[in-house]
């Protein structure tokens, strides 16, 4: 259990007390599961750079813990520049004293990282919202989860450090539900599960891939089915969130996400029925639904949010084609 956190001009301090139910377990994959808001190759970088320290020495991340060890980890302070409040609109669909949720429109990158410096929902953010939890650093302010550039739709982000836990706790745990709708080539049925492991494809780095070497489980289910000629309007509830897992996991039972270029959901060849959705730029995906306990009081919210324009605008053609 954490202890101790504290912050400084030179970064984070966390104090840990091994858990009796953790003992056992590898130092990197106790931090990881007790420090959700860190990931475990993060983690594992803190390690190599000394700065987890086990009775007072440095380890590694193969030491296995033991009960009632105290731990102490150190992540340092960012050099990176702080990332610029930028007037871009941003559709707050609720908003609190800890928790502010967004309907991220598509194209919009999440946080800055290489390449997208600017124009991020963190951007924003800073320019709507004036207090964000520190967590996941100056470059992530708030942010507890994340949804791709081309997806569309709900996303929460923590105002304080202790609303970030909670909600950093209940993703890790399974208990915030999402609802995702997807357009979808082929027929598919309403109450199948999609139960493969996820992990980075060894060639191609920027996919995904269900093959993957090193691997980590994942969790699909299609739980709403519309069938429309050919296609599928389906509503997705994801039990883990790996990245890319919806696309994934539907391209890898051969019915690839409408629009997703990565991973086959591109039609060079479009029968009249379909052509509608050659004017999609991006994936037909959009976060639809998000319910969790509020991180304040534990009373179960839940919010929605209707289809953007353009995924609307495919849906009216293929139902209404001229």
């Amino acid at each position: 259990m954490i202890e101790t956190s504290e912050r400084d001009e030179t970064g984070d301090h966390t104090e840990i007390l091994v858990p009796e139910e953790h003992a056992g377990t590898r130092i990197d994959q106790l931090l990881a599961t007790l420090l959700p808001e860190r990931s475990r190759s993060f983690i594992q970088r803190l390690i190599k750079a000394g700065r987890v320290r086990v009775d007072g020495a440095p380890v590694k991340a193969s030491v296995i813990a033991r009960a009632k060890t105290r731990i102490v980890v150190d992540v340092p302070a960012l050099t990176s520049p702080t990332p610029d409040p930028e007037a871009l609109p941003l559709d707050i669909v609720h908003q609190d004293a800890d928790i502010v949720v967004v309907n991220k429109s598509p194209g919009m990158v999440v946080h800055p990282a290489a390449g997208h410096a600017r124009g991020t929902l963190v951007n924003a953010l800073l320019h709507h919202v004036r207090d964000l939890s520190g967590i996941g650093g100056e470059q992530r302010p708030g942010i507890v989860h994340r949804l791709d550039k081309g997806t569309s739709g709900l996303l929460v982000a923590a105002k304080h450090d202790q609303a970030h836990r909670e909600l950093g706790r209940q993703f890790r745990d399974r208990e915030i539900d999402k609802e995702y709708t997807v357009l979808v080539w082929g027929r598919v049925q309403a109450g199948r599960r999609i139960d493969l492991p996820i992990g980075r494809n060894q060639v191609a780095r920027q996919r995904m891939s269900t093959r993957a070497r090193r691997a980590k489980a994942a969790v699909t289910h299609i739980v709403k089915a519309e069938l429309l000629d050919g296609l599928t309007l389906a509503g997705v509830a994801i039990a883990t969130g790996r990245t890319h897992q919806i696309r994934v996991h539907l391209a890898a039972i051969s019915h690839p996400v409408v629009g997703d270029a990565i991973y086959g959901g591109i039609r060079r060849r479009l029968a009249p029925r379909h052509r509608a959705v050659a004017q999609l730029s991006r994936p037909f995906l959009h976060a639809s639904r998000l319910a969790f306990a509020h991180p304040r009081d534990g009373r179960r919210v839940e919010f929605r949010a209707p289809l953007p324009e353009d995924l609307q605008r495919v849906l009216r053609n293929l139902r209404h084609p001229s």
